[in-house]
Parts: C-alpha cells; sequence; structure tokens
C-alpha cells in the first residue's frame, strides 16, 4: 500500500484535473448528458475521498478511489462514443482517467 502521504499528493493532482475538465464541461455546448454527468459525480466525489485520507483509513482510501475510477471508466466511454466532444474535453477526461487507474493500481 502506498503511503498515505504519496496518495494525497498523487490526489491533489487528480483534483486539480477533475476541476479542469468540470470547468470544460461547463463552457461546452451539446455535450452527451452521460459524460456531464460522470464530471459533475467526479467533482462531488473528490470530497469523499479527500475524507477518506484525512482519517488514513487504508480500506476507505481504497474504496472511494475505486469508485471515482469507475466513473472515470464511464466518462472516458462516454467521450469516445459520443462526436460533440471537443478535443480539449477529451484530453481532460483521459487525464483524470488515467491518473485515477494509475493511483488505483498503485494501490492494489
Amino acid at each position: 500500500m502506498m503511503q498515505v502521504k504519496e496518495v494525497a499528493r498523487r490526489f491533489g493532482a487528480i483534483e486539480h484535473a477533475i476541476g479542469q475538465a468540470a470547468q470544460l464541461c461547463g463552457k461546452q455546448q451539446g455535450m452527451p448528458m452521460d459524460l456531464k454527468d460522470c464530471i459533475n459525480q467526479l467533482d462531488q466525489q473528490k470530497s469523499a475521498v479527500r475524507q477518506a485520507i484525512d482519517t488514513q483509513d487504508d480500506a476507505r482510501i481504497r474504496q472511494a478511489v475505486d469508485q471515482m475510477e469507475s466513473l472515470g471508466d464511464r466518462a472516458k466511454r462516454a467521450c469516445g462514443t459520443a462526436s460533440s466532444v471537443t478535443p480539449e474535453m477529451k484530453s481532460a477526461v483521459l487525464k483524470v482517467h488515467d491518473e485515477l487507474s494509475d493511483l488505483k493500481h498503485q494501490m492494489h
């Protein structure tokens, strides 16, 4: 298991990436509802992971990251099937997905 301090550091970058995706989500017209929903849920879930990190409970951190990684997978799929998503948005979603996936795999 990664040290909690390392998870917190890595999650800070993930929070930033989610913030960028959420900001782009608000600007883009005609974005698929599934993708918008995933981005909103990721944005809301950030606090659950941060709380888990604050408790330093490894199981709770893993569970929260796993849930977010599943949302990242969903967002990536939604991005791949949508034709109305800008390259900038696709890049932001892939960054979130890749960061979450990498963190999840390093934690297990």
